[in-house]
């Protein structure tokens, strides 16, 4: 059991430093190559809204999923969502959804704006929308008891594209503490899983001497 715990916990490790490698191979870029911007248009996000979506997020990704009396442009715009979820290392960097100088907070207005098209969307669907008009009416109140809705930020003017992708903005992660002391966490995680992956295997490759 131990040394199943350490394969996985050093597999975890590969897999996110892999994943962190790949989002940041353009460093200093935080939109993809090219932006062709020939996809489909997703409207801006305030930066209010954003901090309210971002808790139902779960929510919308699944009731979407489900959905269906969907349309090609629907699915695109959900697939985006994920995609850019995902870039944005699943939401999981400390601030990257409220605070403005995070080198994440771009890519999080992209997905939470996405995520708020595919919300829309599903209101006029006719086996979504009684769902979809639950959670909208959620988030409103929300953001009214939160006093949200006139906050902004210097993306929340900012509209996206499903053929635009937007990373993170990885040349600023030095300057940002939070994003800083979780990768430097995330790396020490990832080190101890490798000693530990050795210490269990050294025993068993002597054994076989």
């Amino acid at each position: 059991m131990a040394r199943y715990l350490y394969r996985r916990l050093a597999f975890l490790g590969l897999s996110a430093c892999l994943l962190l490698f790949i989002a940041g191979s353009a460093f200093a870029h935080s939109r993809s190559a090219g932006g062709s911007h020939a996809g489909l248009e997703i409207p801006a996000i305030s930066h209010g809204e954003m901090a309210v979506i971002a808790d139902y997020r779960s929510g919308i990704i699944a009731l979407a999923s489900r959905a269906v009396d969907t349309n090609e442009p629907f699915r695109r715009v959900l697939n985006y969502a994920e995609i850019q979820y995902s870039y944005c290392v699943w939401g999981r960097m400390p601030g990257s959804v409220t605070d403005e100088e995070s080198p994440f907070n771009e890519c999080a207005h992209a997905y939470l704006a996405a995520t708020k098209a595919v919300l829309m969307a599903m209101r006029e669907m006719p086996r979504e929308a009684t769902a979809a008009g639950e959670i909208i009416s959620a988030i409103d109140i929300d953001m009214a008891r939160r006093g949200l809705a006139l906050i902004t930020c210097q993306f929340s003017g900012e509209a996206f594209n499903t053929a635009d992708i937007v990373k993170p903005n990885w040349s600023r992660v030095p300057l940002h503490p939070a994003s800083m002391a979780s990768l430097t966490g995330l790396a020490a995680l990832f080190g101890l899983a490798v000693l530990a992956l050795r210490a269990v295997l050294r025993p068993k490759a002597q054994s076989s001497e």
